[in-house]
């Protein structure tokens, strides 16, 4: 697992690291039932603290993504391919989200946005 935190980002260490778990996970990175780096071992790797770690494998447990069991560790749930198939989805829209965004900031229409994502999709 490689992980990567940001530590002048605005966003929360837990969640950079529950991100780029879920992220693993959904590109298969991470395989169905392999277990995830006990909390104190990736806390150590991370230099963060324990808490931190815990809050995102408490949080990836809430989203279906790992199941944790006591005295054995956290492990990689059963793949869900709906599940799968609507994070890929919503990690992209996100990212079409903050291209719009970008592209109306510098005073782009919505017709010159749906252009370039045509002449971008044409050369694809």
């Amino acid at each position: 697992m490689h992980i990567i935190l940001n530590h002048s980002s605005m966003v929360p260490i837990y969640e950079q690291l529950m991100e780029q778990i879920k992220t693993e996970i959904i590109e298969s990175t991470l395989a169905e039932g392999e277990a995830l780096p006990s909390v104190r071992k990736l806390a150590g790797e991370l230099r963060i603290s324990a808490l931190t770690v815990k809050k995102a494998y408490d949080r990836l447990e809430e989203a279906g993504f790992v199941t944790t069991v006591h005295g054995k560790g956290t492990f990689v749930t059963a793949s869900d391919k709906q599940l799968a198939l609507e994070a890929r989805r919503k990690a992209v829209e996100d990212e079409f989200e903050t291209a719009i965004d970008r592209a109306k900031s510098v005073g782009l229409s919505a017709e010159e946005i749906l252009e370039i994502v045509q002449l971008l999709l044409d050369e694809s």
